[in-house]
């Protein structure tokens, strides 16, 4: 069996339709820049929020600290990424929640 990401994204608290293309660009950008964070192994469920150029990420239920440069990497990215996408120009807040799970190939 395939193992798959599964992307949810709300912007100003709002959800966002993400198209099966869209997600999956989604949940292999955040999935790849919350791996190279320090502690961060087999992600089974994620959630990254960023508020005001603060980025605060859950993996597997434990909170990270994350320091000044990862933060503006990972938010200038996200930012970036969410921003490109119809009906999000006004951002004010973000929510984006990754689920791994294991998928027919």
């Amino acid at each position: 069996m395939e193992e798959k990401m599964e992307a949810k994204l709300w912007v100003n608290s709002r959800a966002v339709d993400l198209n099966p293309f869209v997600e999956e660009i989604l949940a292999g950008t955040v999935a790849g820049a919350l791996r190279s964070l320090k502690g961060v192994e087999g992600i089974k469920s994620a959630e990254l929020q960023l508020r005001q150029g603060t980025v605060a990420v859950t993996v597997n239920s434990k909170g990270l600290t994350l320091t000044p440069f990862p933060n503006d990497i990972i938010a200038g990215m996200v930012t970036g990424f969410v921003s490109a996408l119809k009906g999000t120009e006004k951002l004010g807040s973000l929510r984006i929640k990754l689920r791994t799970y294991h998928g027919s190939p």
